[in-house]
């Protein structure tokens, strides 16, 4: 992983939006994996659900850095500068088990 990302610094400590994906939650969809925008606690599906709303958030806000959340997993992704990066020292807690959907 690597630490020339400058967004790194902008990294907040958030409380989730959701017990899993905010917008799947919703609509009765389903996920693979969470991400948790570190930006503002957004809690959207991966890339690989069909849904993609954590990539979706990044679009519709420009909020960079986004955190394997489902359990927490102890890294980050920067969409910007598209580079990955250790978080195990900054990891949010997950409060409760995460209902998943597949």
């Amino acid at each position: 992983m690597t630490d020339t990302c400058p967004h790194q610094r902008d990294i907040r400590d958030v409380t989730p939006s959701a017990d899993g994906c905010e917008e799947c939650l919703k609509t009765g969809s389903w996920w693979v994996h969470l991400r948790l925008c570190r930006t503002c606690g957004h809690v959207g599906c991966c890339d690989d659900s069909p849904n993609r709303h954590a990539t979706a958030h990044f679009h519709a806000t420009q909020h960079p850095i986004i955190e394997g959340y489902d359990p927490p997993e102890g890294w980050g992704w920067c969409y910007v500068d598209e580079v990955d990066f250790d978080l195990t020292e900054r990891m949010t807690p997950h409060p409760r088990p995460i209902p998943r959907f597949f």
